[in-house]
């Protein structure tokens, strides 16, 4: 594992680092913060799961997650989005291809190679930060925004054991029932093919459960607000009862500005999981 960069901040580290990966097959980047308490001993840890077009940076230098988590004693992972480089299939359109993995197990060519998100999330990057860091393998949660909500929400249901709370900003909710989504996800996979259940927030959801709280903000300006369906993931939590927290926040659009004006919530409701 290489360091690419590490800084000081807020008494912690925000590092950067790169690594071959075996299940993407290339070299994959990813951020780091972790706080000051991580000298004395494992910390708990928050996944933060970005969204289209994004790579492991965009998180990590707008959201202004790293105050808060210094504050809470928490670690931050800011992992990218796909894999990249050199021989990496790729595709003109922004929503499918380079930072648009979907954080799924491609099965169809040219995207099987290396497209393998979901794996990597799940399986590889956790095992490399608890062997490298001082991370506490258990006590982790997860978050992420729009593509990475859906990421978030899919994989929190997929292991409903492993996470202590789920949350997301603009999460994509419904993609069996959204374009926006489907198409790549059906690139990815094959259309007739796709395990909706896995791969659909609010499916999943009716279908699996999740054992911990949730809190979503969505913005009611949000450019993508059809294409999310963020009522159809509000209907889900209705339906099943399931504790957590949905706001419609008055104005807000899709970007970074929306997320660093709730991430010090998000930040506070995943640590009272954590620390519970």
């Amino acid at each position: 594992m290489e360091t690419v960069s590490e800084n000081r901040c807020f008494d912690g580290m925000q590092g950067v680092y790169r690594h071959a990966s075996d299940v993407c097959g290339c070299d994959m980047t990813f951020g780091l913060f972790l706080p000051e308490e991580a000298k004395d001993g494992p910390v708990p840890v928050l996944w933060y799961l970005s969204g289209l077009t994004c790579t492991h940076e965009n998180a990590m230098t707008k959201a202004g997650a790293q105050q808060w988590a210094a504050e809470q004693g928490i670690a931050l992972v800011f992992p990218d989005t796909s894999p990249r480089g050199e021989g990496i299939a790729d595709d003109p359109m922004y929503n499918l291809g380079t930072g648009a993995g979907f954080y799924v197990n491609a099965t169809q060519d040219p995207w099987s190679k290396n497209y393998r998100m979901w794996d990597y999330i799940a399986e590889e990057l956790p095992r490399l930060l608890t062997a490298n860091f001082a991370i506490d393998e258990e006590r982790q949660s997860i978050c992420g925004h729009s593509m990475g909500g859906h990421g978030a929400l899919t994989l929190a249901m997929a292991y409903p054991e492993r996470y202590a709370a789920v949350s997301a900003f603009a999460p994509i909710t419904h993609p069996s029932q959204s374009d926006w989504a489907k198409k790549p996800i059906h690139a990815y996979l094959g259309e007739g093919n796709v395990d909706w259940t896995r791969h659909d927030a609010c499916l999943s959801l009716r279908a699996n459960g999740f054992a911990g709280p949730m809190l979503i903000d969505q913005g009611t300006g949000d450019q993508f607000l059809d294409a999310l369906m963020p009522e159809a993931l509000a209907a889900a939590m209705t339906e099943t009862r399931h504790p957590g927290i949905f706001r419609m926040q008055k104005g807000y659009d899709h970007s970074y500005f929306f997320i660093s004006t709730f991430m010090e919530d998000h930040v506070a409701f995943h640590a009272e999981a954590l620390y519970r």
